[in-house]
């Protein structure tokens, strides 16, 4: 198919704007008969692909008429966005979308120099348009009724159909029943309601059925993995594995947690340390090609937003015969490895097994055992496990020393804890703290990762890494400039930044009060973590071999890579492997790393909704903050218990506001500016909880 394509492509290129008719074309690409269907087929997947343009009989190639196959990615109230082939988005007014959708494949018409001297686009027609969901509000006026999308424009659409028992105000599912040439013509069906638009829990449902995550599972697939947990552990499961029941393995999580998915073990001989990571044994109950696997594979992650969990597996394996439970035995796959007194990874080794946990341990819990703060009743339920944790915290140390030593930069992120009344409302937002304990399982954690990368990359097998690539130089060029502007860096960044450069940085800024400002500016100079299916490296960490192997309860990248592991432990020579896993490997790789950026966009989104509704019920108070984000249009403030809100421009004592492009609002005829990093009081004024808006006002 690609072969004839290309030699299509290559004749009609040398046409030109004339073309050649359906039986030139062939004649010219001296097609045999018996490669008739071939040549035809590939002839209608390149029109189908905006390849090739069918104009009056004749067939003309898009790139000699300027045209581009594109999809629309996104749309703003008077504007949207197309992403190419090579993955670059191009802008596209909203009079040229020609009433284009987000998921929508066309060909686009791209002017090198559009207003501002940017690339800009035209859509020139829809090659194919998508059949999604989108989310909105429902509207009434009068006898009519209309849909207020969330992500289609700032204009309602006429609802035909049934109402689905949706009244005015409620959040709502819509597809797009008839459309226009424009937006605005479009006509939508109702295809579900979630209730009020003002409820958080609504609309966070409402996010979920708009990017197409159920929090259900089928009924098949739900079976089978009932059958899976009910059948347990036969005897003959635990042949050939190691046995580390009888040593003192135990978890750490969440006091909610459910899906343990991690246990560890440690011992100190001769100074050297043995540590066992444990890891739930999931690819030996979710088979390739199960429903399991199927709805695995399609998920791609688990979500997490509030106090939900959307699950990757059905909760009979994530919370059942998969999760770690205390005084059960469980089937694992264990890292065990052997570090030096300095706390240097000397070897390792991965080996399928069965143990049974000791405790479900809690970080509050371990972080009251190292501080001494405990009381009698934790002590006795750790008793089992207590000469460990001190040894934990100890490695734990070592390992972080060295991950200094390296240069890796040491970045956090200002998570949030959404706490929720009895009736699911938002009743706090507060900063999502952590201790020595989450601390504890991080580094062990990352230790398994590295070595599972470690031992994938020295057999030259098939496998998903974790990757995170190169800052993009002209990031670190606005990062250079912005830090220059608000005055911090006793020396400019190099070229080529290291990340030991960026990690003296934050340790020259720790104490000071920009802190987190230059925080956040590092952490978005950076690029996005993603999965691949080769070994490029980890930027942040420093590391030259990186995957996640510690999580297949909640990631299928995770899953993957056990699966792979597990053939080449029963002995699937590199060529089986490479013959058998290769094209999954980047298939999964790929799948993943969507599905992982969906499900932040889904948690950020929901996170937002939570916000608003949580500050709906402090419109009129007073808090202090700091700006967080300066654009033209206004500046954000963060409050302490992580919620941010936007003061708008116009709300801004008078004058006229110039923004200088990073960092600084400031009157031109005073000397009122308003800079990143600044101290704010501020008075919520509004919000809006469906978008997850939040609007302030200096005080």
């Amino acid at each position: 198919m690609e072969k004839w394509i290309k030699r299509i492509l290559l004749l009609l290129n040398k046409e030109g704007k004339k073309g050649l008719s359906a039986n030139k074309l062939q004649k010219r690409c001296k097609v045999e008969k018996s490669d008739l269907k071939k040549f035809h087929a590939a002839l209608s997947r390149a029109v189908q692909n905006g390849l090739v343009i069918e104009k009056k009989d004749r067939y003309v190639s898009s790139a000699v008429l300027g045209l581009q196959p594109a999809q629309i990615k996104r749309l703003h109230k008077t504007f949207g966005f197309a992403a190419l082939a090579d993955g670059s988005e191009i802008f596209v007014p909203g009079s040229r979308l020609l009433g284009s959708l987000p998921g929508d494949k066309v060909l686009l018409r791209v002017n090198q120099h559009g207003r501002n001297g940017l690339p800009e686009g035209e859509v020139a027609s829809i090659l194919e348009p998508c059949d999604a969901e989108f989310s909105g509000v429902l509207r009434q006026d009068g006898e009519e009724f209309y849909f207020l999308p969330d992500a289609l424009g700032d204009f309602p659409l006429q609802v035909a159909g049934n109402l689905m028992d949706a009244k005015d105000g409620d959040k709502v599912l819509a597809r797009i029943l008839r459309r226009g040439e424009s937006h605005r013509d479009h006509k939508a069906q109702l295809t579900a309601a979630f209730g009020s638009a003002g409820n958080a829990a609504a609309c966070a449902e409402a996010v979920l059925a708009a990017a197409g995550v159920s929090p259900h599972f089928p009924a098949a697939v739900l079976d089978e993995a009932r059958f899976l947990e009910h059948r347990g552990i036969p005897d003959r499961e635990l042949l050939n594995r190691a046995d580390f029941r009888d040593i003192p393995v135990f978890t750490i999580d969440g006091a909610d947690s459910k899906d343990l998915d991690d246990a560890i073990s440690l011992s100190k001989y001769n100074g050297f340390y043995h540590l066992g990571v444990h890891i739930a044994d999931v690819s030996h109950y979710v088979k390739p090609h199960s429903l399991l696997d199927e709805e695995a594979f399609a998920r791609g992650t688990s979500i997490y937003y509030a106090d939900r969990v959307i699950p990757m597996l059905p909760p009979a394996l994530s919370n059942g015969i998969c999760s770690l439970n205390p005084q059960e035995e469980r089937l694992t796959f264990s890292a065990i490895l052997t570090l030096s007194p300095d706390g240097e990874l000397l070897d390792y080794s991965f080996r399928k097994s069965v143990i049974r946990s000791r405790v479900k341990g809690v970080y509050s819990e371990v972080n009251a055992l190292l501080d001494g703060t405990a009381d009698e009743q934790i002590r006795e339920k750790y008793r089992e496990v207590l000469p460990v944790i001190p040894l934990m915290k100890e490695l734990r140390d070592l390992r972080i020393a060295l991950r200094k030593k390296r240069g890796a930069p040491e970045l956090s992120s200002s998570e949030s804890k959404i706490i929720l009344d009895e009736f699911g409302k938002t009743a706090d937002i507060q900063p999502r703290t952590t201790g020595e304990a989450e601390s504890i399982i991080e580094e062990f954690m990352l230790l398994a990762n590295e070595a599972a990368a470690s031992l994938a990359r020295s057999l030259d097998i098939p496998f998903v890494y974790r990757v995170h690539e190169n800052p993009d130089p002209e990031r670190i060029s606005d990062l250079r400039e912005t830090l220059k502007k608000l005055g911090v860096g006793s020396r400019a960044l190099p070229e080529k930044v290291k990340p030991a450069d960026l990690a003296a940085l934050l340790e020259q800024e720790k104490e000071k009060p920009t802190a987190p400002i230059v925080n956040r500016l590092v952490l978005r100079s950076m690029a996005k973590a993603r999965y691949s299916d080769r070994p490029i490296g980890h930027y942040g960490l420093v590391l030259e071999n990186y995957a996640h192997f510690t999580s297949p309860i909640r990631r299928y990248p995770d899953l993957t890579i056990h699966r792979i592991l597990t053939s080449w432990a029963e002995g699937n020579s590199v060529r089986e492997l490479s013959k058998k896993y290769g094209r999954f490997a980047t298939r999964s790789a790929e799948q993943s790393s969507e599905a992982e950026q969906r499900a932040v966009e889904i948690e950020r989104s929901c996170e937002d909704c939570y916000k608003a509704e949580y500050m709906h019920s402090h419109i009129g108070e007073e808090f202090d903050g700091i700006i967080s984000g300066v654009t033209s249009f206004g500046f954000y403030v963060e409050l302490p218990n992580t919620v941010e809100g936007l003061v708008r421009i116009e709300d801004l004592p008078g004058g006229e506001y110039f923004f200088d492009g990073l960092i600084e609002l400031s009157d031109i005829h005073s000397s009122r500016r308003y800079r990143l990093g600044d101290p704010v009081r501020v008075r919520c004024t509004g919000t809006d909880v469906n978008a997850g808006n939040i609007d302030f006002e200096l005080v």
